[in-house]
């Protein structure tokens, strides 16, 4: 259940951070503390997420067509350095994964998620 703060921590990141801030959000509702750490699109990943020792680095994929590998490998590498867990979140009905991407994401650890608006 959702406490009324975390409702009003995700509404803030969704106003402040937009697309990223929104998936932010439902993780904030289920728990985890969240560290926004950029919203650039080149990023290797876009927030951090920590609930009871479990740390994520989660980069948020929100455009239309295929998933190229290398935002796969970009964000397993840069998270595994850092000794976060890698989560990749395809936003809304756009982003497309290919077998070859998600066999890629399955060797490199990665854990893959559809978010829908």
């Amino acid at each position: 259940m959702t406490t009324a703060r975390e409702a009003f921590e995700a509404k803030k990141l969704a106003q402040k951070y937009g697309v990223v801030g929104k998936v932010a959000g439902r993780y904030v509702t289920a728990g985890y503390k969240i560290d926004v750490v950029t919203t650039s699109e080149e990023a290797s990943y876009h927030f951090t997420a920590v609930k009871k020792g479990e740390k994520l680095a989660v980069l948020v994929y929100p455009k239309s067509g295929k998933v190229p590998v290398e935002v796969v490998e970009s964000l397993a590498g840069k998270a595994k350095e850092e000794g976060f867990k890698p989560v990749l979140a395809l936003y809304g009905a756009g982003p497309k994964i290919s077998e070859e991407v998600l066999g890629k994401a399955r060797e490199l650890g990665v854990a893959v998620r559809r978010v829908r608006g």
